[in-house]
């Protein structure tokens, strides 16, 4: 690593980037997984719960006076705001404060705000801890795909962060399960059971938190905000133990990249980047984000309200119809998530987002028509999810990796928030509406939205999609702080879209970025 000394900032040619995206996927990266992934699995436990518990909370005798809309409207609403206000609050303050500090946070503010929703008494008392337990989550979405998108290497990183995202939902067929229990009446009295769901989520964020504390700064963070010599410790501590686990000598890295340090990124040159320089690229991650919230947030937060109103399913029963649809939306990215890193991400995201849309339409059809009943309609959104569940979660991986590193925290953020806003708000809000309404029309219009929503999304991305697989974040979409060869190592402006070395369009993975000083 070679240093120089520049009037307002330290100037640094470093191959820590190449190094860590050259590494073999290991036990140490499966540490990664289990330490920051597995916050989704919470996420998923949250939003189900909620769902499956809102007959029973709207029941007499639930210690609780608040019906079935207020669940699945107001306090939905009031969870994804505090989800959106939270990415952007949080968002800000990883990018500056660094990853690690602010996942550790996050965790804490969920913990504290689910195991305070468990005692609530009143109405108010509810909806003001679903909102501060959205602000907590929300704040994971933004340093969390910051830090595993730093972390894994760049063969690996697009399935990976597609089976962690999708990890959502096997806190949802947990869930939907424990819901089972809790709403049962012969072994939990009614207003205990729906309580012990949200503390068992605090004693879960509990065993995250203690597991979280050994996963490292992202040293590409580090790296920028002056601190390499801390970067260089991470990594070489991380090639020492891949190294010994694999018993030979890791290959030489390829690529380096000069960094003209900076302490941090103003809200303008954050604005400028996201909306001058990298216009199509938002245009994706407004419409990824949208899609996808108006199609979760809206409709799985009343799938069990539908179960009930219109076929009859007893409350307590609508759990086992949920852990079948959250099996199906866990294997889409599992099982499609190494196409994302082979056939390529411009393929696999339209083709989900269209797919999901048009089985979607068909589901709406069969639904207007009386064709299906509570198992078919669950067996129709079986097949919609799988795939609307990996192009969801290749909405993060999106946002996350085609945008400069220094605004990388901020950009999932922001288009978390707008997108989910957009559609994960106004969704709850008019689907709870609908569905409540008793009338099929209504819902098949809910359900025709989402659909058309998904579809639009999959069309901008077969256009405007970058091909980012198996590429170095770096090659992607070259950091702000990346200083430019004056001897014509790099062209000057590399990294901006429709040029060479991170448009995503053109250069080839692993491409030198910068070069040493003269």
């Amino acid at each position: 690593m070679a240093t120089a000394q520049a009037e307002d900032g330290r100037i640094v040619t470093t191959s820590i980037p190449a190094r860590l995206d050259r590494l073999p996927w290991s036990r140490w990266h499966w540490t990664i997984v289990i330490g920051l992934g597995t916050v989704w699995i919470l996420d998923g436990l949250e939003v189900t719960v909620v769902g499956n518990i809102a007959g029973r909370l709207s029941e007499p005798g639930s210690g609780l006076p608040i019906t079935s809309g207020e669940v699945t409207g107001i306090a939905a609403a009031l969870y994804v705001a505090g989800a959106c206000s939270g990415a952007l609050f949080w968002g800000r303050l990883t990018d500056r404060y660094g990853r690690k500090k602010l996942f550790m946070i996050t965790l804490i503010v969920y913990l504290a705000a689910t195991a305070l929703t468990a005692i609530s008494f009143q109405t108010w008392w509810f909806f003001a801890f679903r909102f501060l337990t959205g602000f907590g989550i929300g704040g994971e979405y933004a340093a969390i795909n910051s830090a595993i998108d730093e972390l894994i290497p760049a063969f690996h990183r697009g399935r990976v962060d597609l089976i962690i995202n999708g990890s959502f939902w096997v806190g949802a067929v947990f869930g939907s399960l424990l819901s089972i229990v809790a709403l049962n009446t012969a072994i939990l009295p009614a207003d205990v059971g729906w309580r012990l769901t949200f503390a068992l989520g605090a004693v879960l964020a509990l065993v995250i938190l203690l597991v979280r504390r050994h996963v490292p700064e992202s040293p590409r963070w580090l790296l920028i905000h002056g601190k390499e010599e801390e970067a260089e410790r991470i990594v070489s501590s991380i090639e020492e133990r891949i190294e010994a686990e694999q018993g030979e000598q890791l290959p030489a890295p390829e690529g380096e990249i000069t960094i003209h340090q900076r302490k941090s990124i103003s809200f303008l040159e954050i604005g400028r980047t996201l909306f001058s320089d990298y216009r199509k690229r938002s245009v994706l991650g407004f419409s990824l984000f949208i899609g996808q919230a108006f199609l979760y947030n809206a409709i799985t937060f009343g799938f069990g309200a539908i179960l009930t109103k219109f076929y009859d399913v007893p409350t307590g029963n609508t759990g086992y119809y949920f852990a079948v649809i959250a099996v199906g939306n866990f294997f889409g990215p599992l099982l499609l998530g190494k196409l994302f890193d082979t056939v390529g991400r411009r393929t696999m995201i339209s083709s989900t987002y269209l797919l999901s849309g048009l089985l979607l339409f068909g589901t709406a059809w069969l639904f207007d028509r009386g064709s299906l009943n509570a198992t078919t309609l669950t067996a129709c959104w079986c097949a919609v999810l799988f795939f609307a569940s990996a192009g969801a979660s290749s909405a993060y991986l999106t946002v996350s990796e085609i945008f400069p590193m220094e605004t990388r925290a901020m950009s999932i953020a922001f288009f978390y928030a707008i997108g989910t806003a957009a559609g994960g708000i106004t969704g709850p809000l008019v689907f709870a509406d609908l569905t409540d309404s008793g009338v099929v029309g209504d819902t098949t219009l809910a359900f025709q939205i989402g659909a058309g929503l998904m579809c639009a999304a999959g069309i901008v991305a077969a256009f405007l999609a970058v091909n980012a697989e198996r590429r170095s974040l770096e090659d992607i979409a070259t950091p702000l702080t990346a200083v430019v060869a004056k001897a014509g190592a790099a062209v000057k402006g590399a990294g901006k879209p429709g040029s060479s070395g991170g448009s995503g369009e053109s250069g080839p993975p692993g491409t030198p970025i910068g070069g040493r000083p003269a």
